[in-house]
Protein backbone atom coordinates (compact mmCIF):
# COMPACT_ATOMS: atom_id res chain seq x y z
CA UNK A 1 0.00 0.00 0.00
CA UNK A 2 1.12 3.82 -0.95
CA UNK A 3 0.03 6.98 0.13
CA UNK A 4 -0.51 9.77 -2.23
CA UNK A 5 -0.46 13.24 -0.42
CA UNK A 6 -1.38 15.86 -2.56
CA UNK A 7 -1.48 19.72 -0.75
CA UNK A 8 -2.06 22.86 -2.33
CA UNK A 9 -0.80 25.92 -1.32
CA UNK A 10 -2.65 28.27 -0.68
CA UNK A 11 -6.22 26.97 -1.83
CA UNK A 12 -9.47 28.03 0.12
CA UNK A 13 -11.85 25.39 1.83
CA UNK A 14 -14.84 26.92 0.01
CA UNK A 15 -13.24 26.92 -3.72
CA UNK A 16 -13.98 23.24 -5.04
CA UNK A 17 -17.47 22.65 -6.65
CA UNK A 18 -18.01 19.68 -4.20
CA UNK A 19 -17.87 22.45 -1.18
CA UNK A 20 -20.38 24.48 -3.15
CA UNK A 21 -18.53 27.19 -5.16
CA UNK A 22 -21.12 28.21 -7.85
CA UNK A 23 -19.13 28.59 -10.74
CA UNK A 24 -15.22 27.08 -10.15
CA UNK A 25 -16.02 23.23 -10.88
CA UNK A 26 -13.60 20.95 -10.00
CA UNK A 27 -14.76 17.48 -11.57
CA UNK A 28 -12.01 15.60 -10.78
CA UNK A 29 -11.15 16.79 -6.88
CA UNK A 30 -15.04 16.20 -6.70
CA UNK A 31 -14.99 12.18 -7.97
CA UNK A 32 -12.14 11.83 -4.96
CA UNK A 33 -14.68 13.09 -2.67
CA UNK A 34 -16.98 10.15 -4.48
CA UNK A 35 -14.63 7.64 -3.18
CA UNK A 36 -13.89 9.25 -0.08
CA UNK A 37 -14.59 11.04 2.93
CA UNK A 38 -14.57 14.78 2.81
CA UNK A 39 -14.22 16.58 6.09
CA UNK A 40 -16.02 19.61 6.42
CA UNK A 41 -14.33 21.13 9.33
CA UNK A 42 -10.77 20.61 9.05
CA UNK A 43 -8.12 23.67 10.25
CA UNK A 44 -4.61 24.35 9.87
CA UNK A 45 -2.10 24.62 12.83
CA UNK A 46 -1.41 27.57 11.54
CA UNK A 47 -2.75 30.09 8.39
CA UNK A 48 1.12 30.68 7.15
CA UNK A 49 3.18 28.51 5.08
CA UNK A 50 5.84 27.66 7.39
CA UNK A 51 4.58 26.66 10.68
CA UNK A 52 1.27 25.00 8.99
CA UNK A 53 4.09 22.44 6.75
CA UNK A 54 6.26 21.54 10.17
CA UNK A 55 2.78 20.71 12.32
CA UNK A 56 1.70 18.55 9.20
CA UNK A 57 5.09 17.06 8.84
CA UNK A 58 5.30 16.63 12.61
CA UNK A 59 2.31 15.84 13.65
CA UNK A 60 2.43 18.30 16.36
CA UNK A 61 1.54 21.65 17.60
CA UNK A 62 2.98 25.22 16.73
CA UNK A 63 3.57 25.61 20.60
CA UNK A 64 5.26 21.97 20.57
CA UNK A 65 8.02 21.94 17.37
CA UNK A 66 8.66 25.50 17.95
CA UNK A 67 8.90 26.49 14.01
CA UNK A 68 6.43 29.55 14.46
CA UNK A 69 6.83 31.41 11.77
CA UNK A 70 8.38 31.32 8.10
CA UNK A 71 12.37 30.64 7.47
CA UNK A 72 12.72 30.02 11.61
CA UNK A 73 14.45 26.81 11.38
CA UNK A 74 12.69 23.22 12.74
CA UNK A 75 15.09 21.72 15.60
CA UNK A 76 17.33 19.32 14.66
CA UNK A 77 15.49 16.76 17.33
CA UNK A 78 12.05 17.32 16.05
CA UNK A 79 11.22 13.59 14.62
CA UNK A 80 9.26 14.15 11.29
CA UNK A 81 6.64 11.66 9.30
CA UNK A 82 9.36 10.81 7.52
CA UNK A 83 11.48 9.49 10.25
CA UNK A 84 8.67 7.31 11.34
CA UNK A 85 7.70 6.08 8.28
CA UNK A 86 11.13 5.32 7.40
CA UNK A 87 11.41 2.80 10.14
CA UNK A 88 8.79 0.98 8.77
CA UNK A 89 10.55 0.22 5.47
CA UNK A 90 8.48 2.95 3.83
CA UNK A 91 10.28 5.47 1.51
CA UNK A 92 9.20 9.11 2.50
CA UNK A 93 9.08 10.55 -0.84
CA UNK A 94 8.85 14.57 -2.06
CA UNK A 95 8.07 16.44 -4.91
CA UNK A 96 7.42 20.00 -4.52
CA UNK A 97 7.57 22.36 -2.05
CA UNK A 98 7.78 21.99 2.11
CA UNK A 99 8.56 25.56 3.13
CA UNK A 100 11.51 23.82 5.68
CA UNK A 101 14.48 25.69 7.35
CA UNK A 102 17.05 23.50 7.99
CA UNK A 103 18.74 23.86 11.73
CA UNK A 104 21.99 24.03 10.29
CA UNK A 105 23.37 25.41 13.99
CA UNK A 106 22.17 22.27 15.56
CA UNK A 107 23.65 20.33 12.53
CA UNK A 108 26.68 21.97 12.91
CA UNK A 109 26.71 21.13 16.73
CA UNK A 110 26.03 17.48 16.39
CA UNK A 111 29.09 17.48 14.04
CA UNK A 112 25.62 16.11 11.11
CA UNK A 113 26.87 16.45 7.39
CA UNK A 114 24.88 18.42 5.39
CA UNK A 115 25.89 16.48 2.07
CA UNK A 116 25.19 13.01 4.08
CA UNK A 117 22.17 10.41 4.01
CA UNK A 118 21.16 11.62 7.31
CA UNK A 119 21.95 15.53 6.62
CA UNK A 120 20.12 15.76 3.90
CA UNK A 121 16.91 13.94 5.47
CA UNK A 122 17.21 16.54 8.31
CA UNK A 123 17.12 19.33 5.57
CA UNK A 124 14.37 18.24 3.83
CA UNK A 125 11.90 17.68 6.43
CA UNK A 126 12.30 14.28 6.99
CA UNK A 127 11.63 13.57 3.40
CA UNK A 128 13.78 12.03 0.84
CA UNK A 129 13.91 14.66 -2.02
CA UNK A 130 12.81 13.48 -5.64
CA UNK A 131 12.48 17.39 -6.30
CA UNK A 132 12.22 19.91 -3.98
CA UNK A 133 10.97 23.46 -5.39
CA UNK A 134 9.15 25.53 -2.82
CA UNK A 135 8.20 28.22 -5.92
CA UNK A 136 8.99 31.25 -4.65
CA UNK A 137 12.44 32.01 -6.73
CA UNK A 138 12.46 36.26 -7.27
CA UNK A 139 15.89 37.23 -8.81
CA UNK A 140 18.49 37.32 -5.88
CA UNK A 141 16.75 34.43 -4.06
CA UNK A 142 20.31 32.68 -2.44
CA UNK A 143 21.17 29.30 -3.27
CA UNK A 144 20.69 27.17 -5.98
CA UNK A 145 18.18 27.59 -8.69
CA UNK A 146 15.47 25.29 -8.99
CA UNK A 147 15.47 22.16 -11.22
CA UNK A 148 12.67 23.94 -12.61
CA UNK A 149 14.76 26.67 -14.10
CA UNK A 150 17.08 24.24 -15.98
CA UNK A 151 13.39 22.79 -17.31
CA UNK A 152 12.63 25.93 -18.53
CA UNK A 153 15.80 26.60 -20.17
CA UNK A 154 15.60 23.10 -22.14
CA UNK A 155 12.58 23.75 -23.77
CA UNK A 156 13.52 27.53 -24.88
CA UNK A 157 13.03 29.55 -22.52
CA UNK A 158 16.08 31.28 -22.07
CA UNK A 159 16.72 34.06 -19.13
CA UNK A 160 18.74 34.60 -16.06
CA UNK A 161 15.02 33.60 -14.23
CA UNK A 162 12.91 31.92 -15.99
CA UNK A 163 10.79 31.47 -13.22
CA UNK A 164 10.11 35.03 -12.94
CA UNK A 165 10.45 35.78 -16.26
CA UNK A 166 8.21 33.42 -18.08
CA UNK A 167 6.08 30.85 -15.61
CA UNK A 168 5.53 34.41 -13.65
CA UNK A 169 5.36 37.22 -16.11
CA UNK A 170 3.26 38.38 -18.91
CA UNK A 171 3.79 40.20 -22.10
CA UNK A 172 0.92 42.69 -22.87
CA UNK A 173 -0.36 43.81 -26.46
CA UNK A 174 2.86 45.88 -26.68
CA UNK A 175 5.17 42.88 -25.99
CA UNK A 176 6.29 44.26 -23.16
CA UNK A 177 7.17 42.07 -19.65
CA UNK A 178 4.99 42.30 -16.96
CA UNK A 179 5.46 41.16 -13.38
CA UNK A 180 3.01 38.39 -12.10
CA UNK A 181 4.19 40.26 -8.81
CA UNK A 182 1.91 42.99 -9.54
CA UNK A 183 -1.85 42.47 -9.22
CA UNK A 184 -2.71 44.66 -12.14
CA UNK A 185 -1.45 42.04 -14.68
CA UNK A 186 -3.62 39.18 -13.20
CA UNK A 187 -5.69 38.72 -16.33
CA UNK A 188 -2.68 38.30 -18.53
CA UNK A 189 -1.46 35.05 -19.96
CA UNK A 190 1.71 34.15 -18.36
CA UNK A 191 4.02 34.08 -20.37
CA UNK A 192 4.94 30.31 -21.13
CA UNK A 193 3.03 27.62 -22.95
CA UNK A 194 0.74 25.66 -20.75
CA UNK A 195 2.44 22.47 -20.24
CA UNK A 196 5.23 23.92 -18.77
CA UNK A 197 3.75 26.05 -16.22
CA UNK A 198 4.07 24.96 -12.69
CA UNK A 199 1.25 23.02 -11.79
CA UNK A 200 1.55 20.52 -14.80
CA UNK A 201 5.26 20.24 -14.24
CA UNK A 202 5.24 19.45 -11.02
CA UNK A 203 2.13 16.53 -11.63
CA UNK A 204 4.26 15.05 -13.83
CA UNK A 205 7.25 14.71 -11.58
CA UNK A 206 5.09 12.96 -9.29
CA UNK A 207 4.24 10.41 -12.04
CA UNK A 208 8.08 10.04 -12.95
CA UNK A 209 8.54 8.85 -9.12
CA UNK A 210 5.51 6.74 -9.35
CA UNK A 211 6.75 5.07 -12.36
CA UNK A 212 10.33 4.87 -11.02
CA UNK A 213 9.43 3.66 -7.70
CA UNK A 214 10.43 0.36 -6.52
CA UNK A 215 7.49 -2.46 -6.29
CA UNK A 216 8.92 -3.74 -3.31
CA UNK A 217 8.79 -0.54 -1.53
CA UNK A 218 6.00 0.83 0.13
CA UNK A 219 6.04 5.01 -0.28
CA UNK A 220 4.60 7.69 0.61
CA UNK A 221 4.91 10.75 -2.12
CA UNK A 222 4.08 14.70 -1.00
CA UNK A 223 2.82 16.07 -4.43
CA UNK A 224 3.19 19.38 -2.81
CA UNK A 225 1.59 22.32 -5.28
CA UNK A 226 3.41 25.79 -5.66
CA UNK A 227 -0.24 27.16 -6.94
CA UNK A 228 -2.72 29.07 -6.28
CA UNK A 229 -0.38 30.96 -4.04
CA UNK A 230 0.38 34.12 -5.75
CA UNK A 231 1.90 35.65 -7.84
CA UNK A 232 -1.85 35.75 -9.43
CA UNK A 233 -0.52 34.11 -12.80
CA UNK A 234 -1.97 31.57 -15.25
CA UNK A 235 -1.13 30.68 -18.22
CA UNK A 236 -3.56 30.66 -21.10
CA UNK A 237 -6.10 29.29 -21.20
CA UNK A 238 -6.38 29.36 -17.82
CA UNK A 239 -6.50 32.97 -17.37
CA UNK A 240 -9.75 33.63 -19.21
CA UNK A 241 -11.73 30.78 -17.98
CA UNK A 242 -13.24 33.20 -15.56
CA UNK A 243 -14.25 36.64 -15.24
CA UNK A 244 -15.44 39.12 -12.80
CA UNK A 245 -19.17 37.97 -12.80
CA UNK A 246 -17.82 34.58 -11.57
CA UNK A 247 -16.26 36.32 -8.44
CA UNK A 248 -18.72 35.94 -5.12
CA UNK A 249 -19.87 39.11 -3.52
CA UNK A 250 -17.21 39.72 -0.84
CA UNK A 251 -17.69 38.66 2.69
CA UNK A 252 -17.03 41.69 4.68
CA UNK A 253 -18.95 44.67 6.40
CA UNK A 254 -18.49 48.29 6.76
CA UNK A 255 -18.85 47.69 10.85
CA UNK A 256 -15.81 45.68 10.92
CA UNK A 257 -13.38 48.99 9.56
CA UNK A 258 -15.60 50.91 11.85
CA UNK A 259 -12.59 52.99 13.60
CA UNK A 260 -14.26 52.90 17.29
CA UNK A 261 -13.48 50.56 21.07
CA UNK A 262 -15.43 47.39 19.81
CA UNK A 263 -12.49 47.05 16.79
CA UNK A 264 -10.06 44.46 18.02
CA UNK A 265 -6.98 46.01 17.70
CA UNK A 266 -4.62 43.04 16.28
CA UNK A 267 -7.73 42.22 13.63
CA UNK A 268 -7.10 46.28 12.62
CA UNK A 269 -3.48 46.07 12.30
CA UNK A 270 -4.12 43.27 9.56
CA UNK A 271 -7.10 44.99 7.76
CA UNK A 272 -5.11 47.98 7.44
CA UNK A 273 -1.79 46.55 6.16
CA UNK A 274 -0.94 47.04 2.45
CA UNK A 275 -1.54 43.50 1.11
CA UNK A 276 -4.91 44.08 2.94
CA UNK A 277 -5.82 47.39 1.08
CA UNK A 278 -5.31 46.15 -1.82
CA UNK A 279 -8.06 43.88 -1.36
CA UNK A 280 -10.50 46.56 -0.41
CA UNK A 281 -10.92 47.86 -4.04
CA UNK A 282 -13.27 45.48 -5.75
CA UNK A 283 -11.52 46.05 -9.34
CA UNK A 284 -8.46 44.33 -7.50
CA UNK A 285 -10.82 41.73 -6.54
CA UNK A 286 -12.10 41.43 -10.40
CA UNK A 287 -8.90 41.40 -11.33
CA UNK A 288 -7.27 38.66 -9.19
CA UNK A 289 -9.87 36.35 -8.11
CA UNK A 290 -10.62 35.01 -11.71
CA UNK A 291 -6.98 33.90 -12.13
CA UNK A 292 -6.98 32.32 -8.64
CA UNK A 293 -9.76 29.95 -9.67
CA UNK A 294 -8.24 29.38 -13.25
CA UNK A 295 -4.99 28.10 -11.32
CA UNK A 296 -7.37 26.19 -9.08
CA UNK A 297 -9.44 24.60 -12.08
CA UNK A 298 -5.69 23.91 -13.73
CA UNK A 299 -4.82 21.53 -10.53
CA UNK A 300 -8.13 19.92 -11.18
CA UNK A 301 -7.60 19.19 -15.19
CA UNK A 302 -4.09 18.10 -14.60
CA UNK A 303 -4.92 16.01 -11.18
CA UNK A 304 -7.56 14.20 -13.57
CA UNK A 305 -4.98 13.25 -16.17
CA UNK A 306 -2.71 11.64 -13.05
CA UNK A 307 -5.94 9.88 -11.16
CA UNK A 308 -6.96 8.23 -14.94
CA UNK A 309 -3.25 6.99 -15.56
CA UNK A 310 -3.03 5.82 -11.68
CA UNK A 311 -6.26 4.10 -12.64
CA UNK A 312 -5.08 2.27 -16.15
CA UNK A 313 -1.80 1.42 -13.45
CA UNK A 314 -3.62 -0.35 -11.04
CA UNK A 315 -2.61 2.34 -8.52
CA UNK A 316 -5.87 3.52 -7.51
CA UNK A 317 -6.44 0.03 -5.45
CA UNK A 318 -3.25 0.31 -3.44
CA UNK A 319 -2.63 3.86 -2.84
CA UNK A 320 -4.47 6.54 -0.61
CA UNK A 321 -4.78 9.65 -1.94
CA UNK A 322 -5.81 12.76 0.29
CA UNK A 323 -5.82 16.56 -1.25
CA UNK A 324 -5.71 19.16 1.26
CA UNK A 325 -3.87 22.78 1.60
CA UNK A 326 -1.37 24.42 4.15
CA UNK A 327 -4.29 27.18 4.55
CA UNK A 328 -6.42 29.83 2.42
CA UNK A 329 -6.75 33.16 1.02
CA UNK A 330 -8.43 36.05 2.10
CA UNK A 331 -8.96 37.52 -1.42
CA UNK A 332 -10.57 40.61 0.51
CA UNK A 333 -13.07 38.67 2.76
CA UNK A 334 -13.30 40.51 5.78
CA UNK A 335 -10.88 43.49 4.41
CA UNK A 336 -7.90 41.23 4.26
CA UNK A 337 -5.78 39.77 1.44
CA UNK A 338 -3.28 36.84 2.06
CA UNK A 339 -3.49 35.11 5.32
CA UNK A 340 -2.51 35.21 8.93
CA UNK A 341 -5.55 35.47 10.98
CA UNK A 342 -8.31 32.75 11.84
CA UNK A 343 -11.38 33.53 9.63
CA UNK A 344 -12.62 30.48 8.34
CA UNK A 345 -11.44 31.74 4.28
CA UNK A 346 -7.90 31.26 5.74
CA UNK A 347 -7.38 28.62 8.66
CA UNK A 348 -9.90 26.10 7.50
CA UNK A 349 -8.61 23.74 4.50
CA UNK A 350 -10.12 21.50 2.16
CA UNK A 351 -9.70 17.87 2.83
CA UNK A 352 -10.29 14.83 1.09
CA UNK A 353 -9.11 11.21 1.89
CA UNK A 354 -9.73 8.66 -0.07
CA UNK A 355 -8.70 5.14 1.04
CA UNK A 356 -8.66 2.13 -1.20
CA UNK A 357 -9.22 -0.61 1.62
CA UNK A 358 -12.13 -2.57 1.99
CA UNK A 359 -12.86 -1.27 5.59
CA UNK A 360 -13.20 1.99 4.12
CA UNK A 361 -16.43 0.91 2.28
CA UNK A 362 -18.97 1.80 4.01
CA UNK A 363 -17.74 5.28 4.36
CA UNK A 364 -17.22 6.71 0.18
CA UNK A 365 -18.82 9.43 -0.68
CA UNK A 366 -19.83 11.14 2.64
CA UNK A 367 -18.96 14.09 4.29
CA UNK A 368 -18.08 14.06 7.88
CA UNK A 369 -18.10 17.35 10.06
CA UNK A 370 -16.51 16.52 13.45
CA UNK A 371 -13.39 19.20 13.99
CA UNK A 372 -10.08 17.74 12.11
CA UNK A 373 -6.61 19.16 12.08
CA UNK A 374 -3.96 18.77 9.43
CA UNK A 375 -2.02 17.11 12.40
CA UNK A 376 -4.22 14.60 12.40
CA UNK A 377 -2.82 13.88 8.75
CA UNK A 378 1.02 12.38 10.30
CA UNK A 379 -0.53 9.53 12.83
CA UNK A 380 -3.18 8.91 9.91
CA UNK A 381 -0.16 7.60 7.61
CA UNK A 382 1.40 6.28 10.62
CA UNK A 383 -1.29 4.00 11.13
CA UNK A 384 -2.41 3.46 7.67
CA UNK A 385 1.17 1.52 6.98
CA UNK A 386 0.83 -0.61 10.25
CA UNK A 387 2.14 1.52 12.68
CA UNK A 388 1.57 1.39 16.13
CA UNK A 389 0.46 4.17 17.88
CA UNK A 390 2.64 7.23 19.13
CA UNK A 391 1.43 9.34 21.54
CA UNK A 392 4.63 9.95 23.14
CA UNK A 393 5.41 11.62 19.51
CA UNK A 394 1.89 12.90 17.70
CA UNK A 395 -0.58 15.14 18.99
CA UNK A 396 -2.93 14.80 15.81
CA UNK A 397 -4.97 11.60 16.03
CA UNK A 398 -5.11 9.03 13.19
CA UNK A 399 -8.11 9.17 11.08
CA UNK A 400 -8.86 5.35 9.97
CA UNK A 401 -11.62 5.34 12.48
CA UNK A 402 -13.24 8.03 11.04
CA UNK A 403 -12.64 6.42 7.82
CA UNK A 404 -14.00 3.01 8.72
CA UNK A 405 -17.10 4.23 10.00
CA UNK A 406 -16.22 3.12 13.65
CA UNK A 407 -19.43 5.66 15.54
CA UNK A 408 -18.41 5.40 19.01
CA UNK A 409 -15.17 7.22 18.60
CA UNK A 410 -14.07 9.85 21.61
CA UNK A 411 -13.17 13.18 19.44
CA UNK A 412 -11.87 16.02 20.04
CA UNK A 413 -13.52 19.09 21.54
CA UNK A 414 -12.15 21.92 19.82
CA UNK A 415 -9.37 22.54 16.70
CA UNK A 416 -6.40 24.36 17.61
CA UNK A 417 -4.60 26.92 15.45
CA UNK A 418 -1.66 29.30 16.20
CA UNK A 419 -0.13 32.20 14.47
CA UNK A 420 3.17 34.55 15.48
CA UNK A 421 3.21 37.86 13.96
CA UNK A 422 5.74 39.29 15.69
CA UNK A 423 7.50 39.67 12.58
CA UNK A 424 4.62 41.35 11.24
CA UNK A 425 4.55 45.44 11.50
CA UNK A 426 1.43 45.03 13.15
CA UNK A 427 3.68 44.13 16.39
CA UNK A 428 5.74 46.97 15.72
CA UNK A 429 2.58 49.48 15.07
CA UNK A 430 0.90 48.23 18.09
CA UNK A 431 3.68 48.41 20.26
CA UNK A 432 3.87 44.69 21.34
CA UNK A 433 6.86 43.04 22.17
CA UNK A 434 8.18 39.86 19.34
CA UNK A 435 8.27 37.19 21.92
CA UNK A 436 4.72 38.28 23.15
CA UNK A 437 2.74 38.50 19.41
CA UNK A 438 0.73 35.34 19.90
CA UNK A 439 -2.31 34.48 18.80
CA UNK A 440 -4.49 31.01 19.53
CA UNK A 441 -7.50 29.80 17.75
CA UNK A 442 -9.63 27.32 19.55
CA UNK A 443 -12.97 26.54 17.90
CA UNK A 444 -15.45 24.37 18.79
CA UNK A 445 -17.61 24.17 16.06
CA UNK A 446 -20.30 26.98 17.37
CA UNK A 447 -17.75 29.32 18.81
CA UNK A 448 -14.49 30.66 17.79
CA UNK A 449 -12.01 31.95 20.23
CA UNK A 450 -9.11 34.00 19.71
CA UNK A 451 -6.24 34.78 22.54
CA UNK A 452 -4.65 37.57 21.68
CA UNK A 453 -1.57 37.90 24.09
CA UNK A 454 -2.19 41.38 25.97
CA UNK A 455 -5.42 41.80 24.23
CA UNK A 456 -9.11 41.08 24.66
CA UNK A 457 -9.76 37.91 23.07
CA UNK A 458 -11.71 37.74 19.70
CA UNK A 459 -14.96 35.22 19.70
CA UNK A 460 -17.26 34.39 16.52
CA UNK A 461 -20.49 32.69 16.85
CA UNK A 462 -20.68 30.67 14.10
CA UNK A 463 -24.18 29.33 14.16
CA UNK A 464 -25.89 32.88 14.77
CA UNK A 465 -23.16 34.73 12.29
CA UNK A 466 -21.70 32.13 9.94
CA UNK A 467 -20.06 34.63 7.80
CA UNK A 468 -17.94 35.59 11.06
CA UNK A 469 -18.57 39.83 11.21
CA UNK A 470 -19.34 40.22 14.49
CA UNK A 471 -16.68 40.15 16.74
CA UNK A 472 -17.99 39.58 20.16
CA UNK A 473 -14.88 38.95 22.30
CA UNK A 474 -15.77 42.59 24.11
CA UNK A 475 -19.41 41.66 24.42
CA UNK A 476 -20.22 41.91 28.40
CA UNK A 477 -23.07 40.38 28.56
CA UNK A 478 -23.55 37.10 31.22
CA UNK A 479 -23.90 34.74 28.21
CA UNK A 480 -21.06 35.60 26.22
CA UNK A 481 -19.14 36.22 29.29
CA UNK A 482 -19.69 32.80 30.26
CA UNK A 483 -18.73 31.59 27.00
CA UNK A 484 -15.73 33.74 27.27
CA UNK A 485 -14.96 32.58 30.55
CA UNK A 486 -15.41 28.44 29.06
CA UNK A 487 -12.83 29.41 26.12
CA UNK A 488 -10.14 30.79 28.63
CA UNK A 489 -10.09 27.72 31.01
CA UNK A 490 -10.19 25.45 27.88
CA UNK A 491 -6.90 27.79 26.12
CA UNK A 492 -5.24 27.43 29.60
CA UNK A 493 -5.64 24.24 29.76
CA UNK A 494 -4.20 23.54 26.14
CA UNK A 495 -1.48 25.82 26.63
CA UNK A 496 -0.26 24.46 30.50
CA UNK A 497 -0.70 20.30 28.99
CA UNK A 498 2.60 18.99 28.39
CA UNK A 499 3.59 18.65 24.81
CA UNK A 500 4.86 15.28 23.94
CA UNK A 501 8.19 13.79 24.63
CA UNK A 502 10.54 10.84 23.01
CA UNK A 503 9.04 8.68 25.48
CA UNK A 504 5.52 7.27 26.65
CA UNK A 505 4.88 8.52 30.12
CA UNK A 506 4.08 4.95 30.91
CA UNK A 507 7.96 3.88 29.34
CA UNK A 508 9.27 6.62 31.76
CA UNK A 509 7.84 5.45 34.74
CA UNK A 510 8.82 1.96 34.26
CA UNK A 511 12.30 3.13 33.83
CA UNK A 512 12.44 4.96 36.99
CA UNK A 513 11.02 2.03 38.86
CA UNK A 514 13.96 0.00 37.79
CA UNK A 515 16.43 2.51 38.42
CA UNK A 516 14.26 3.02 41.91
CA UNK A 517 15.19 -0.39 42.50
CA UNK A 518 18.75 -0.19 42.57
CA UNK A 519 19.08 3.57 44.06
CA UNK A 520 17.55 3.15 48.02
CA UNK A 521 16.54 6.40 49.61
CA UNK A 522 15.02 6.51 52.39
CA UNK A 523 15.36 3.22 54.24
CA UNK A 524 17.24 2.81 57.73
CA UNK A 525 17.96 -0.71 57.97
CA UNK A 526 17.63 -4.40 56.09
CA UNK A 527 14.64 -4.49 58.26
CA UNK A 528 13.15 -1.56 57.30
CA UNK A 529 13.83 -2.37 53.17
CA UNK A 530 12.60 -6.03 54.06
CA UNK A 531 9.19 -4.99 56.07
CA UNK A 532 8.82 -3.01 52.44
CA UNK A 533 10.19 -5.45 49.76
CA UNK A 534 9.75 -8.76 51.69
CA UNK A 535 13.34 -9.49 50.83
CA UNK A 536 16.87 -8.21 52.41
CA UNK A 537 18.83 -5.95 50.49
CA UNK A 538 22.79 -6.42 50.76
CA UNK A 539 25.69 -8.41 49.68
CA UNK A 540 24.09 -11.65 49.44
CA UNK A 541 21.45 -10.33 46.67
CA UNK A 542 23.37 -11.68 43.84
CA UNK A 543 21.17 -8.45 42.12
CA UNK A 544 23.35 -5.34 43.37
CA UNK A 545 26.89 -7.84 43.89
CA UNK A 546 29.84 -6.26 41.98
CA UNK A 547 30.63 -8.61 39.05
CA UNK A 548 34.06 -10.60 39.83
CA UNK A 549 37.22 -10.09 37.76
CA UNK A 550 39.38 -12.82 36.42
Amino acid sequence: MNVLWIMADQLRWDYLSCAGHPHLHTPNIDRLAARGVRFTNAYCQSPLCGPSRMSAYTGRYVRSHGSTYNRVPLRVGEVTLGAHLEALGVDPVLVGKTHMVADRDGMARLGIDLTSDAGIRLAQCGFRPFERDDGLHPYGTPGPQPAYNDYLRAQGYHSENPWQDFANAALDADGTLRSGWLMENAHLPANIAEEHSETPYMIRRAQDFMREADPATPWLCHLSLIKPHWPYMAPAPYHAMYGPEHVLPVNRSEAQLRPDAARHPVYAGFAEAQMSRAFWSEAVRERVVPTYMGLIKQIDDHLGALFDWMEQEGRMEDTMIVFCADHGDYLGDHWMGDKELFHDCSAKIPLIVYDPRAEADTTRGTTDDRLVEAIDLAPTFHAFFGGEALPQHFEGRSLLPLLEGATKVAWREFAVSEMDYGMRDVALALGVDVDQARLTMLCDGRWKYVFAQGFRPMLYDLQDDPNELIDRGGDTSPEIAAVLARFSQAHQDWASSYTRTTYTRVQTIARSEEQNARVLIGYWDEADFEAIHGRRHGPQDSRYAPEKKT
